[in-house]
């Protein structure tokens, strides 16, 4: 006959194990107390940068990453395309402050399934959790809706703002300007060269018609507060 303990160790056993990636230790035991008060989930790591938490998912391989596009190290969106090319099948969902309109589409392209904004997680990472480790795409209602919106008009929607025009790459330095970093920060951050991050530079000032640098400076910074308001 199985003892207590032996059925608590099946238990346990048996959950789905999830690795949280965020820079901020508070968010990280929020997300970690609600995952882990559910009988299916228990989180098995906590990182705070890109390169532990990916020497932690060679170790653990846990079933699930739950990840921050920002972070100390280097962006959340190279730790997601890192984690895609040495594990193919691992469900990613991304929890963030950036607005979903703009950086859910590109976390889709880097590799992730789910996109959840960080004031809705605590009401919805329980559900968007188990439908990312079901293969399923998780995103909120109203980002699901524009979607549709904009595949039923052949996405030709003029409201769309003008950051659309840019590639994954160009969002990602455009935002580190926006964060007054400077030109060597932002390619130190993103592993790129000095002249890659000076080429996305002419590339989003011609996109969006911006005059000089301190324009671009100015209109980054800009969309940054709007985007994550204080």
């Amino acid at each position: 006959m199985q003892t207590n303990e032996a059925k608590n160790a099946d238990v346990k056993d048996s959950r789905k194990r999830v690795l949280l990636v965020d820079d901020h230790a508070v968010v990280r035991f929020g997300i970690a107390q609600l995952i882990n008060r559910q009988p299916d989930l228990v989180v098995c790591n906590e990182q705070e940068d890109a390169r532990k938490a990916l020497d932690a998912i060679t170790k653990l391989t846990p079933d699930l990453v739950i990840a921050d596009l920002s972070l100390k190290d280097s962006s959340g969106l190279e730790l997601i395309r890192n984690i895609k090319a040495q594990f193919p099948k691992m469900p990613i969902l991304v929890v963030s402050v950036h607005d979903e309109t703009v950086y859910a589409e590109i976390a889709f392209r880097a590799g992730a399934l789910g996109y959840l904004m960080k004031q809705e997680a605590l009401e919805r990472i329980i559900t968007a959790a188990r439908r990312v480790m079901a293969g399923s795409v998780y995103v909120s209602d109203s980002l699901a809706a524009k979607m549709l919106q904009q595949q039923v008009r052949g996405n030709t929607d003029v409201q769309q703002p003008a950051i659309k025009s840019l590639s994954d790459r160009e969002v990602e330095v455009f935002h580190l300007i926006g964060q007054w970093k400077k030109t060597k920060e932002i390619a130190g951050e993103l592993h790129l060269s000095v002249k890659t991050v000076e080429y996305y530079r002419e590339q989003i000032k011609r996109k969006l018609n911006l005059k000089d640098a301190s324009e671009l400076t100015q209109y980054a910074t800009g969309w940054v507060q709007r985007e994550v308001p204080a």
